[in-house]
C-alpha cells in the first residue's frame, strides 16, 4: 500500500499479544497483494488491464470496496471517484512531472464513477469508457486498518491501534486514558497544531504534505479532483473521525477537494462523524461536535502545547 504499518495492543499474555500482531501484520500483507497498483499480479492490477474488454470477475472482498466506493462518490457528488486513477498515473512524484495540457484533458475523459460498471448478481466489475483506470489509495488504507482492528478484537484485544500511514483504528481506550492523536502542521514537519482525544473511533488525516513537488509557484500532490484533474489548493489537511476506517478514509479525501464550506455541510449531515480541517492560510476549524465537545469519540481539540 505504499506506506508503513504500526500496530499497538495490550495483552495480559504476552505470546497471544505478540502472535495478535503477527496475524495483523499477515493480514497487511495479503491485503497490499490484492489490492496494491504497483504489483502486476494484484486483483486490483488484473482489474486495470482486463476491465476495458469486459467484465472482469471478481472476489467478494474487492466487490464490496467498489460497491461502497460507489456509494461514498454518491454521496460528496462525485469529489471522491476512485476513476480518478487515469489522471492520477500521470503524476510522478518523485520526480516532480505531471501532465500536459493535452494528456491531460484525455486522461479527464476517461473519469467518472458512474462509468464504472460493478455487477453484484454476477461478482465483476467492467470499465464502459476507453483509458478508465480504478486506484484504491483513498480508500484501501482505510479498509486495512479496519480488518486489522477486527484481528485484535477477535484475538480478545480491547485497547489497541492499527495505523497505516493517515489512517487509524483505535480499538478501546489506552487503558483507562484516551489516546492522544496529533493533528500535524502541514508547514512545518515534526509539529502538531491540535491534539485529539480519542477512544474507540476511525481517524483519517488527507495532507498536501505527504506526497507532492512544487512547480511553477504550484503545489501538485496526490489528492486529486476528479473533475479537474489537478490537486485542490484550499485546503492543507483534513482529518475525520468516523465509525470505521472506509468512512474516515474516504471523507477526508472527499472534503479535501469539495473545500471547507461544502466538506463542512457534508459531514455534519453524516452521524457520528466529525472533521478538523486546516485550510489553505493555516487557520483551523472544527465540525460541529468537536467544537462543542460533543461529538462521540473526542473531546473538545487541545491546541497543540496543551498535550504532549
Amino acid at each position: 500500500m505504499g506506506t508503513s504499518i504500526q500496530v499497538e495492543a495490550w495483552s495480559d499474555d504476552a505470546r497471544a499479544g505478540e502472535a495478535a500482531v503477527d496475524a495483523v501484520m499477515a493480514e497487511m500483507h495479503r491485503i497490499d497483494e490484492a489490492m496494491s497498483p504497483y504489483k502486476e499480479t494484484s486483483e486490483l492490477s488484473r482489474i486495470n488491464r482486463e476491465a476495458q474488454a469486459g467484465p472482469v470477475a471478481i472476489g467478494s472482498e474487492m466487490l464490496e470496496l467498489l460497491l461502497a466506493a460507489s456509494r461514498f462518490s454518491e454521496m460528496s457528488q462525485g469529489a471522491f471517484d476512485i476513476t480518478f486513477a487515469s489522471v492520477g498515473s500521470l503524476y510522478d512524484y518523485r520526480a516532480g512531472t505531471g501532465p500536459d495540457e493535452e494528456q491531460l484533458a484525455r486522461a479527464r475523459e476517461a473519469i467518472g464513477y458512474r462509468h464504472l460498471e460493478v455487477d453484484p448478481r454476477a461478482g465483476t466489475v467492467r470499465f464502459a469508457r476507453p483509458g478508465m483506470r480504478i486506484d484504491l489509495g483513498g480508500f484501501a488504507k482505510g479498509h486495512a486498518v479496519e480488518r486489522g482492528a477486527a484481528i485484535l478484537r477477535g484475538c480478545g484485544i480491547g485497547s489497541g491501534i492499527v495505523t497505516a500511514g493517515g489512517d487509524s483504528r483505535i480499538l478501546g481506550d489506552r487503558r483507562g486514558r484516551p489516546w492522544m492523536i496529533g493533528v500535524r502542521d502541514p508547514r512545518r514537519a515534526g509539529e502538531v497544531l491540535a491534539v485529539l482525544p480519542l477512544e474507540e473511533t476511525a481517524v483519517s488525516t488527507s495532507g498536501d504534505y505527504e506526497r507532492f513537488f512544487l512547480a511553477g509557484g504550484a503545489r501538485y500532490h496526490h489528492i486529486i479532483d476528479p473533475r479537474s484533474g489537478r490537486s485542490p489548493d484550499r485546503i492543507r489537511s483534513v482529518t475525520i473521525l468516523a465509525p470505521d476506517g472506509l468512512t474516515s478514509e474516504a471523507l477526508s479525501k472527499s472534503v479535501f477537494v469539495l473545500g471547507l464550506e461544502a466538506g463542512m455541510r457534508l459531514v455534519d449531515a453524516q452521524p457520528g462523524v466529525d472533521v478538523v480541517v486546516i485550510d489553505s492560510q493555516g487557520s483551523l476549524h472544527y465540525s460541529r461536535g468537536l467544537a462543542s465537545g460533543a461529538g462521540p469519540r473526542a473531546a473538545a481539540a487541545h491546541p497543540a502545547d496543551a498535550a504532549a
